[in-house]
């Protein structure tokens, strides 16, 4: 008798479990598609950021109020394949692997811009193998839903760029007393060149890391400007690339 109640137990229980994961599934995959359209109300690592006195200055922008330069200087900075992987920049992973395994205690990483987005929007902060797991799969969900121009439009949004400043707008007004849409090519590096770690290479004041980044982002940037992918991102409905 108590067999069979246990067993019963079991099978009730699993199929609560079986409900239960297939409503989080259905409620996270309804949630991707309105971030297609909808900005993240607010992430994990901004509501940390609030709580622990850092702050919060954000101001989300459609991505037809930030200025090419802003777009191009973030790929530049951080992305260069963005506009030709499939969310992964498989040799750059295997190149800081590789890395990491030689260097423990300095470790680098290799997240392209989609990665990023997924991990800001989704997730939290560190370096757990379930996050990871976590980051692949939401990364794969954007790129199959929301596409590049989406993508890139959400990571200037939600992406720190200093204590307490997230998003291109916030850092725009913040350390230029101007909106995206006016930034130029020089304030739009420097702003990307604090990226690996906007808490500790600050724009204002001007870090030396920054100072001395900000110079081969420039020139990344230059490098890119003529492709016809990167074109088609940062100007969508214009040919030509015109920031000063």
């Amino acid at each position: 008798m108590a067999s069979k109640q246990s067993s019963s137990f079991f099978v009730r229980f699993f199929r609560f479990v079986k409900r239960l994961l297939l409503w989080l599934f259905v409620l996270q995959l309804v949630y991707i598609i309105a971030l297609k359209w909808v900005n993240p109300p607010v992430t994990i690592t901004q509501l940390v950021s609030l709580l622990q006195g850092d702050g919060l200055k954000r101001d989300y922008v459609d991505v037809n109020d930030m200025s090419a330069a802003a777009k191009l200087s973030v790929m530049a900075a951080e992305d260069q394949l963005f506009p030709d992987h499939n969310g992964f920049d498989w040799k750059s992973i295997e190149k800081a692997m590789d890395y990491n395994k030689r260097k423990p205690n300095r470790v680098r990483g290799a997240s392209t811009i989609s990665q990023q987005t997924a991990k800001n929007v989704f997730l939290w902060q560190g370096r757990s193998w379930f996050r990871k797991g976590l980051e692949l799969y939401f990364t794969q969900m954007i790129e199959w839903i929301w596409g590049k121009e989406r993508i890139l439009e959400v990571y200037l949004n939600v992406i720190e760029m200093g204590r307490g400043v997230y998003g291109i707008e916030a850092a725009a007004r913040t350390y230029f007393k101007k909106p995206a849409r006016l930034l130029n090519k020089n304030e739009a590096a420097q702003i990307a060149a604090c990226l690996p770690n906007p808490k500790k290479y600050t724009v204002k004041p001007l870090s030396r890391y920054v100072s001395a980044r900000s110079g081969w982002v420039l020139r990344q940037m230059n490098n890119l400007e003529g492709d016809a992918d990167v074109q088609r991102l940062i100007y969508p409905a214009q040919k030509s690339f015109k920031s000063k």
